[in-house]
């Protein structure tokens, strides 16, 4: 028996003993006393009792109704959990304490934005001090993304092909076949209005003094960014993002600076589609890089604005006058890049094809094409993106496809991720029994009559 075997069975006795009767003295009788106690042993993780209690507070917190919730499955997907990230250390899959960081210091500044104040997060959330509630934060959450890991490495190489796609839908019983809801095709056209040169101008003038003060004079990056960076997803942090090379999430402009830098430098003020940055680079790891930057948005007039609107305006007319189709104004003078080419319509991120179901439709989307009829254009609308970029839209309602069962011809892109997804779950399945089987497990014997969904126990 190994050193770390001994020790989890130790901890498990232990934690088994404390949870029944404890002495208050050699004489006294003995009282019943309830001490955290352990709920399971996975691998090398121990789940307590209390871990349990977390997990029904933390869901109170989300507003989700825990009445109907029972003990044993909440312990059953924290075995499960762990299971995922004790194989993901086992093979070696990486989860860096800056990604970790980064992502509590995010859900931290999410709860400060909601509730108006750290204190007021502290009492929500019954916290001592701030330390101990990012410190497990952090521990929660490489558990959570080890676990995510583990899973998208098990199914990153699985398929399905048209064949099966056909098999699986095929099986399905006519009268059990998926109802789709209504759902909608959405073209669109944007023009953006262009800053001044001047104010352009101003914006790189700005970057550049900030640039000097940090290689010249030592001031510090990560202060320029919480004073004077427009992006809201950093700017609390430092300007603070980890970028993985794997797992590319940043624009391309903004990889490619970053890439190009040693640890220390600092990059001359570039463009990308948010706006004007510098970027500088506090460390190299591997295939991750943790920089910060500072984003300036140079200031839009009222009169670009205008200028914007009433180019809309004018191309919205010459398509009602028949001078010009929607798809083909799109391709010729929509400053959308994502959507331009494909004739204006949107593609669904969550589908990866061109319909939305209504239920679902992002409600920006939604109050914007409300009251449009088929093939009607929509009047000139403004967005504003949260690093304070603005532009116009013109919007069309392409195509409506009313609640209806699933067929295989018009539906094949939702029935192939249901193939998909089922493929997947039957893969995660077969992984989790067969890890459950190799790895040490034991569960308290007062959840022994737990009906879990994976066979933790002979």
């Amino acid at each position: 028996m190994n050193n770390r075997f001994s020790t989890l069975c130790v901890l498990f006795l232990f934690g088994s003993f404390l949870s029944s009767y404890a002495q208050t003295d050699s004489i006294s009788k003995p009282t019943r006393i309830k001490i955290d106690g352990v709920a399971a042993v996975i691998g090398d993780y121990v789940i307590l009792d209390s871990d349990v209690d977390k997990a029904y507070i933390d869901l109170e917190s989300q507003g989700i109704p825990t009445s109907n919730i029972e003990r044993c499955s909440l312990l059953g997907k924290l075995m499960e959990d762990k299971l995922y990230a004790h194989h993901a250390e086992q093979d070696s899959l990486e989860v860096s304490d800056a990604e970790i960081n980064d992502y509590v210091g995010r859900t931290i500044d999410y709860f400060v934005q909601e509730l108006g104040s750290m204190e007021k997060v502290l009492e929500f959330y019954k916290k001592k001090d701030e330390q101990s509630f990012r410190s497990e934060l952090f521990d929660i959450n490489r558990v959570q993304q080890l676990s995510q890991r583990m899973q998208a490495n098990i199914v990153e190489e699985i398929e399905v092909t048209p064949e099966e796609v056909r098999t699986f839908f095929d099986k399905i019983p006519a009268d059990q076949r998926p109802v789709f809801g209504a759902e909608l095709e959405i073209a669109q056209i944007v023009v953006e209005p262009t800053p001044t040169e001047v104010e352009v101008e101003r914006s790189i003038r700005m970057l550049e003094t900030m640039r000097n003060d940090v290689l010249e004079n030592g001031s510090s990056f990560a202060s320029k960014a919480i004073l004077y960076s427009q992006d809201p997803g950093s700017r609390s942090r430092g300007g603070r993002y980890t970028l993985d090379r794997k797992r590319p999430v940043m624009v391309k402009e903004f990889r490619d600076q970053a890439y190009r830098l040693r640890e220390g430098e600092v990059s001359q003020p570039f463009q990308t589609d948010f706006g004007w940055h510098i970027v500088t680079v506090d460390k190299i790891r591997g295939q991750l890089i943790d920089v910060r930057h500072v984003l300036l948005v140079p200031e839009i007039s009222a009169k670009e604005l205008k200028d914007a609107k009433d180019k809309l305006e004018l191309i919205r007319k010459r398509i009602q006058d028949g001078e010009i189709t929607f798809s083909d104004a799109a391709l010729e003078f929509s400053e959308d890049k994502d959507t331009a080419a494909n004739g204006g319509v949107l593609i669904n991120p969550a589908s990866g094809d061109t319909k939305f179901e209504l239920t679902k439709l992002d409600p920006t989307i939604y109050n914007q094409i409300l009251n449009l009829e088929d093939n009607q254009i929509s009047p000139p609308v403004i967005d504003e993106d949260r690093s304070g970029n603005k532009k116009y839209k013109i919007l069309m309602v392409t195509n409506r496809y009313d609640q209806h069962q699933a067929d295989f011809a018009t539906d094949y892109v939702k029935i192939k991720d249901l193939a998909l997804k089922e493929k997947q779950l039957d893969a995660i399945q077969k992984w989790m029994g067969e890890k459950i089987d190799d790895t040490f497990v034991n569960v308290n014997r007062s959840y022994r009559s737990c009906d879990f969904s994976n066979k933790w126990f002979q």
